[in-house]
C-alpha cells in the first residue's frame, strides 16, 4: 500500500523551500499556485475573524492573492516569512473595505433626508479605530473582534478560543481600556493639532 502523501502546510514547508517556491512563481506565474494552496486557509481565516461574513471574506481573501501575484515580482526575501507579507495585504485589504464601508454608509445617509450625514472626521475615527484593534495584543484583538464585530456572547467566544468564560471577559475588558486609553491619546493629539492649525490661520489673518 503506497504511503499517503501528506497535503501542504505552513508547518511542512521550511524557509528554504518556500523561498525556492516564491523564487519560481517570480519567474513562471503559473508556479504561484503552489504558494495559494499553502497560505490560502491562513489568510482565509484571518480575514474571516475580522469580517465574519462569508461573501465579504471570499472576496477580501481573493483581493489579497491577486494583490500578491500582480506584486510578486517586486517582493523581495529579506527573512521575513512570505504569510507576513500576505498577512499585511490582508489587513490593508480589510481597513480598505471597512473605509468604502464607512463612505458607502455616508452616501446613504445622505440620501437619506432624516439622516444626518457622518462627518470625514467621523469616517477617520473608525479607521483610527480599526487600526488601534489591529495593536491590541493577539488575545485581546481576536476577544475584542468575535464580541463586537462578529456579535458573539462571551459563552461563544470562550467556546471558539478554549478559554473559561473568566479569562474571556478578562481579556475583553483589558482590551477595551487599552483602546479607551489609545483613543484618549488620538483625541488629545487631534485636539493639539486642531488648536494650532486655529493660532496658525488666526496669526496669518492678523499679520
Amino acid at each position: 500500500m503506497a504511503a499517503r502523501i501528506p497535503e501542504l502546510s505552513l508547518k511542512a514547508v521550511q524557509e528554504p523551500s518556500e523561498r525556492r517556491l516564491i523564487e519560481a512563481a517570480q519567474q513562471d506565474p503559473s508556479r504561484f499556485a503552489a504558494l495559494y494552496e499553502i497560505h490560502f486557509e491562513r489568510v482565509y481565516a484571518y480575514v474571516s475573524r475580522r469580517l465574519g461574513h462569508r461573501e465579504a471574506t471570499e472576496d477580501v481573501t481573493s483581493e489579497v492573492f491577486h494583490h500578491a501575484l500582480a506584486n510578486l515580482p517586486r517582493f523581495e526575501w529579506r527573512g521575513a516569512p512570505f504569510g507576513a507579507w500576505l498577512m499585511r495585504i490582508a489587513a490593508n485589504a480589510i481597513a480598505d473595505r471597512w473605509r468604502r464601508g464607512a463612505r458607502e454608509q455616508s452616501d446613504a445617509l445622505a440620501n437619506d433626508p432624516a439622516s444626518a450625514e457622518p462627518s470625514p472626521e467621523e469616517i477617520e475615527i473608525r479607521a483610527q479605530l480599526f487600526r488601534l484593534v489591529q495593536e491590541l495584543p493577539i488575545e485581546q484583538r481576536k476577544v475584542v473582534e468575535m464580541r463586537f464585530a462578529e456579535e458573539k456572547s462571551i459563552r461563544e467566544i470562550a467556546l471558539a478560543l478554549g478559554r473559561t468564560e473568566g479569562a474571556v471577559k478578562q481579556l475583553q475588558f483589558r482590551g477595551m481600556q487599552s483602546l479607551r486609553e489609545e483613543a484618549a491619546k488620538v483625541s488629545g493629539r487631534s485636539a493639539a493639532l486642531k488648536t494650532s492649525q486655529k493660532k496658525n490661520r488666526s496669526g496669518a489673518a492678523n499679520a
